[in-house]
């Protein structure tokens, strides 16, 4: 059922892998297309261990704050929370042209945007494979993605989240048992002008954990936005429900 919503990803698809660092990064990837985000024109960018890729510099940072980000930080937050892969878990990225990759991808932005003809020339797919939260004392995982595509005009990202058992490490407040409570993980989009951004419903609140069944594209566990000139289409206005202590739905 994984295919059905990730795409490939890992060594068999010659992915590259981060180091086992708390915090960690890859290192600059200089990309072979240039990606326009928020109408500037990016050549590189950093995968970032704790749920972010970066064009201009590497975040380290490990609790997300809200956009827009006060110090002009361009960066997209798939799941803005503090990992730990030393405890568990990998972060895998490749940029490629594929064309098997880039017709799935194709048909995919096609089918949600219908009146915008696409064609995938380039893709650039990040997964963070059953990643753990700092602190943990459980085995509990994270697996989501990102995918950055462009025509070399047109620029959209696809967001994946297949599982997420966590929200919070233990350094911003999290309960090491449970990898909740404290400050919740963000996920959305900063342009990096202090003006321009995008927070995903439930960001920073306990209901980030529903991320899995949410979506703008009608698939559940799936956000897509066109970021060239960035466009909100389709966001749900209804924040998702979190089940209390007592598992009822509030």
């Amino acid at each position: 059922p994984a295919a059905s919503l990730l795409y490939p990803y890992g060594l068999d698809q010659r992915d590259h892998k981060n180091p086992k660092l708390d915090d960690g990064t890859s290192k600059k990837v200089s990309l072979t297309v240039p990606f326009t985000f928020y109408s500037k024109e990016y050549q590189a960018l950093y995968v970032n261990n704790n749920g972010v890729i970066s064009f201009d510099a590497q975040v380290n940072q490990y609790t997300p704050e809200p956009f827009p980000l006060a110090d002009g930080r361009p960066f997209v937050a798939p799941y803005w929370g503090d990992v730990d892969n030393v405890l568990g878990g990998d972060v895998f990225y490749r940029q490629t042209t594929d064309p098997t990759l880039l017709t799935s991808i194709t048909k995919n932005i096609n089918q949600y945007f219908p009146e915008i003809p696409f064609t995938a020339t380039w893709a650039f797919v990040a997964t963070w494979d059953h990643v753990a939260y700092y602190g943990s004392t459980t085995n509990k995982g994270n697996t989501f993605q990102a995918i950055l595509t462009t025509d070399t005009k047109m620029s959209f990202i696809i967001l994946n989240y297949w599982d997420i058992q966590w929200t919070t490490g233990a350094a911003s407040d999290g309960d090491p048992e449970t990898g909740l409570g404290g400050t919740p993980a963000h996920a959305g989009f900063n342009s990096g002008d202090e003006t321009n951004f995008y927070n995903i419903p439930g960001s920073q609140t306990e209901a980030i954990i529903n991320i899995t069944k949410t979506s703008n594209v009608n698939v559940p566990g799936r956000w897509v936005f066109q970021v060239d000139d960035f466009k909100v289409t389709g966001v749900p206005t209804e924040v998702p429900k979190v089940a209390d202590s007592n598992n009822c739905w509030l």
